[in-house]
């Protein structure tokens, strides 16, 4: 990876997460702490390792990615305007009434949103059946498909873990955002599942787990992935922190739905702004 790659990235997760800051802005609310946080990983997969036409979002040939966390749709629309499929104009009109930015991801309204995500512990499955077409199509493509630790309490993801082994769907990229928050507080607490390095390992997948905000990692995991030999899913784990970028957000009480009063959507901006749009 070149020292021009990097900086490419993170400049363009810089842009994602500023992109995500001025959509919470305009209804006053949204999922900004996840967005923060999988920035990097959004940035890496779009900016870095998927092929797609941003002009064309439902070619034959592109990489898929699927958001199986709908909620976190905020991030995704800021990584889709990073990636020139959905023009930045459009930010204005995030969850307004007729926008193509509705607050849940929906794949009615958006171009390039694969599934409509949301209903938890779904995805995986979906992806597992996206991979197996595309096998059978003879299309190289990827299915890149992001959950939320929270989904890892789901039978469902466990079956279709089980399922893209057995069918050895080398194919498949699967992300776990690891911020240890879902709906009814901790994750770990609301339902252990570590070790997640070794169970994943033991249904038959290629495993890697990386601090999903350093860029550095991230990206070798995903060419890591992307280049692995055997005939095998893989799966990044992505220890991920909500809010990063923002100190005051990074260190607010940790919940599934960070608080931002309206006169810090500014405030965060100009934070952002203050920071490099690189690495050193």
């Amino acid at each position: 990876m070149s020292q021009s790659e990097l900086q490419k990235v993170a400049a363009a997760a810089w842009r994602i997460r500023r992109y995500a800051l001025r959509m919470g802005e305009v209804q006053g609310q949204g999922y900004i702490g996840q967005a923060l946080g999988i920035a990097d990983v959004l940035a890496t997969a779009f900016c870095h390792t998927m092929n797609f036409r941003p002009d064309e979002p439902e070619w034959e040939g592109r990489d898929r990615f699927l958001l199986s966390h709908g909620h976190y749709a905020i991030a995704y629309y800021a990584a889709l305007i990073e990636a020139g499929i959905i023009p930045e104009s459009e930010l204005e009109t995030y969850g307004s009434d007729d926008s193509r930015l509705p607050m849940s991801g929906m794949a009615s309204y958006t171009p390039a949103m694969e599934i409509s995500g949301g209903s938890l512990g779904q995805g995986l499955s979906i992806a597992v059946g996206m991979a197996l077409g595309l096998k059978q199509k003879k299309n190289p493509a990827l299915i890149i498909n992001s959950m939320s630790d929270g989904e890892l309490d789901e039978g469902s993801t466990w079956e279709a873990a089980m399922s893209a082994a057995h069918h050895g769907l080398d194919n498949l990229i699967n992300l776990v955002d690891v911020n240890r928050q879902q709906a009814d507080g901790n994750s770990q607490k609301i339902l252990g599942y570590e070790p997640l390095h070794d169970k994943w390992a033991a249904f038959g997948w290629y495993v890697q787990r990386v601090d999903g905000n350093d860029l550095r990692q991230v990206i070798a995991a995903f060419d890591n992935a992307k280049n692995h030999s055997a005939p095998v899913p893989r799966v990044i784990i992505c220890d991920t922190l909500m809010g990063k970028g923002v100190p005051f957000l990074e260190e607010r009480d940790k919940n599934h739905f960070i608080r931002v009063d309206a006169d810090e959507w500014q405030k965060a901006l100009a934070i952002l702004d203050a920071q490099p749009q690189g690495v050193a």
